[in-house]
């Protein structure tokens, strides 16, 4: 039996679960399992790394950048990245980082502006958060050649805070929420955004997908915004992992 797997802490709540365990019996793969290996200390990989019959792990929450000193060989991606979401064990018995976050974005990204028609030329774009999620979005941003500013709530070099966007938001036609602001069950709270100067121009894409319209998609909407919530790059993500571990 060919094992999968996913890791981090807490797991009370798991989309890649459910999302293999119901491919898995969508594509009569009846050859492979998918299981939830809760760890709040990393130096616990190790022995699970040796676990027979283990091909790859997911890597979610608080460990994307714990297991680095793990791996043999990082992806370019998640080396330009700083963080892993995915492990794949060689058939030498190496183990290969990747970082699926970044293919999932950007093919879920690609794919919005295509069905808009609209084009990645001219538009920038502000990124909120500045945590391991915006990490991915950024780097995938940057290889599109799409312009971006991160914004927190926090004065930084190269930050914008959200005392600044009203001077700013007209510049910025794509808004993307790498906060988890507005994930359930907190589900009334949106960044502070000033959202009466959106218009049909903007658009807001939400990693979140849980609920399936945030607030900060929904004010967005009410002012003209087209918006996009973090399902599908969950899906393509999880779909890239799949092909990494079964190439």
């Amino acid at each position: 039996m060919n094992r999968y797997g996913l890791i981090g802490f807490p797991l009370t709540h798991s989309f890649s679960k459910r999302y293999f365990t119901e491919k898995f019996i969508r594509e009569n793969i009846t050859d492979s399992q998918y299981e939830l290996f809760e760890m709040s200390d990393i130096s616990a990989l190790p022995e699970l790394l040796a676990t027979p019959g283990l091909r790859g792990l997911n890597v979610t929450i608080p460990h994307k950048q714990a297991v680095l000193p793990y791996l043999n060989q990082l992806d370019p991606s998640a080396e330009k990245i700083g963080a892993v979401n995915v492990i794949k064990l060689e058939s030498d018995g190496s183990r290969t980082g990747y970082n699926s976050d970044y293919f999932g974005f950007r093919q879920s990204l690609t794919d919005w502006l295509a069905a808009l028609e609209r084009t990645t030329e001219g538009l920038q774009a502000l990124v909120l958060g500045t945590g391991g999620a915006s990490k991915a979005v950024t780097v995938a941003l940057a290889d599109l050649g799409i312009s971006f500013q991160y914004v927190s709530r926090t004065k930084a070099v190269n930050t914008l805070t959200y005392d600044d966007l009203p001077v700013v938001l007209a510049d910025y036609e794509l808004i993307i929420n790498g906060s988890p602001v507005g994930t359930y069950p907190n589900i009334d709270a949106a960044p502070a955004l000033p959202y009466t100067q959106l218009s049909e121009r903007h658009m807001l894409y939400d990693l979140v997908y849980n609920p399936a319209e945030t607030t900060f998609m929904r004010l967005g909407r009410q002012h003209g915004a087209a918006v996009h919530n973090g399902l599908r790059m969950l899906e393509l993500q999880a779909e890239k992992a799949w092909e990494i571990w079964q190439d």
